[in-house]
């Protein structure tokens, strides 16, 4: 039975640590809100308020496992931003070649932090402080320190609503339902292939009791989050701010786990040499990750300046810190090699939950700032010390409950097979003799 309850939740509850306590965070607010946090309102503020720092968030990651940091997104956001809305608002361009416009800007900050940190080997943090400088200054300098507005498209891309197409007599919107039960069946699809992959390979399968419990609880937690945003008040419903979030956190699973230039990444990140020697790109495989980051950074600018109806001098302040944090609660490593999609979206969501849930109770930006601190040290020390005693990250093994033997040495060749996710959980060893052995465990996620 002790066996079965491990396979249910992942093999360690510890695992679960950073999941339990974002359910704490909520449940606490909900409690001392009186009701407030799960709530139709809330939820869309919640979504839309932090979308940015989400987005952020997934391209921090891969920044952070490849071993770098990265400072200046926040800024390079506002500087993008302010571009933006003055092509649209006084050069007069229309707004889907602004759109456009921010992309390739991003594109270009991108390519230079890129060319710095790859090609002549400038520390990442040299590279992204004074970008942080010089980007800050040329959103201050281009936008002359005012505010300008944004146009229609953007401000529905960052604060509209998946319009519903039933008619008045259903009492919820129907497509934010139908993309609910979309993701339930692809639940459902993933843990049949689990199952059917571990037999094929003939590893340990959890009894089905096991895979019925774990599918009907996920599926309950997506069909009451979105019921909750299909019942709001009329004309409200999934944020398209949440949509886009959702196609980014899918295609970015799906890139850092399913491909080559993914795993590159991690294999770089937990052993440089060994990386090499295999014949992975360091310098494009660091570009990349600072080229994506910027990308990513133009996305988020539009989006909140969108919500915001306009951009000004202030926007991007400490959004680094905001994505960097996200992704250390998220299980990621300060050395690089180790980290998650999954698991830096919950870290991400863990922050925004504290902002969410401080500012109902009226709790002033000081104090929330502390405690946010103190969260991120919290975070990093429990995992430091999970390391110590021979553990896996707190975040590592939350999303691959079944898909490990019994075998006692981790993960095997064949369940690397059946999911690249577990992959990207687990640190290389430095200190291993043979170059080759450590960058299988680099590539495959050894134990």
């Amino acid at each position: 039975m002790m066996n079965q309850i491990r396979q249910l939740f992942g093999g360690d509850l510890r695992q679960f640590g950073m999941i339990g306590a974002l359910v704490a965070i909520l449940l606490f607010f909900q409690w001392r809100t009186g009701g407030l946090v799960f709530t139709s309102t809330n939820f869309i503020n919640l979504v839309q308020g932090n979308t940015y720092v989400l987005i952020l968030a997934l391209g921090m990651l891969l920044v952070i496992v490849a071993g770098h940091i990265d400072l200046s997104v926040g800024s390079v956001a506002a500087f993008v931003g302010i571009v933006v809305a003055m092509a649209y608002t006084q050069w007069g361009w229309p707004e889907w070649l602004c759109i456009i416009l921010g992309l390739a800007l991003g594109a270009v900050v991108g390519a230079w932090n890129g060319f710095w940190v790859a090609y002549v080997g400038v520390p990442a943090f040299v590279v992204t402080l004074s970008g942080w400088m010089l980007f800050r200054g040329l959103n201050q300098w281009v936008g002359a320190s005012t505010t300008i507005p944004s146009g229609p498209i953007l401000q529905y891309l960052g604060g509209g609503f998946l319009p519903d197409i039933a008619p008045d007599t259903i009492p919820f919107n129907l497509p934010t339902m139908i993309i609910a039960v979309v993701a339930v069946i692809g639940v459902v699809v993933r843990e049949l292939r689990q199952r059917s992959a571990a037999k094929k390979y003939q590893l340990d399968i959890s009894p089905l009791w096991v895979s019925a419990v774990r599918v009907t609880v996920l599926a309950a937690i997506i069909l009451s989050v979105f019921w909750i945003f299909a019942t709001g008040n009329p004309g409200t419903s999934i944020p398209v701010a949440g949509l886009i979030i959702i196609v980014l956190v899918l295609f970015y699973s799906f890139l850092s786990t399913k491909t080559i230039l993914g795993r590159g990444v991690y294999a770089v990140g937990g052993n440089r040499q060994a990386a090499a020697l295999a014949g992975v790109s360091l310098e494009k495989t660091n570009f990349f990750v600072m080229f994506n980051n910027a990308v990513l950074a133009s996305i988020a600018a539009m989006i909140f300046i969108g919500r915001a109806h306009a951009s000004g001098p202030q926007d991007g302040n400490l959004w680094e810190l905001d994505a960097i944090a996200a992704v250390f609660i998220g299980g990621a490593a300060v050395t690089g090699g180790v980290g998650t999609v999954m698991g830096t979206m919950v870290g991400a969501l863990v922050m925004a939950s504290l902002n969410n849930g401080l500012s109902l109770l009226g709790i002033g930006i000081d104090r929330t700032q502390v405690i946010k601190g103190a969260v991120l040290l919290a975070a990093v020390a429990i995992d430091v010390y999970s390391k110590k005693q021979g553990k896996r990250s707190v975040i590592g093994m939350m999303m691959n409950a079944n898909k490990r033997g019994k075998t006692g040495q981790g993960q095997t060749p064949a369940e690397t097979a059946s999911s690249g996710e577990l992959a990207a959980e687990h640190p290389t060893k430095p200190g291993t003799a043979d170059p080759d052995a450590n960058l299988t465990e680099s590539v495959s996620g050894g134990n």
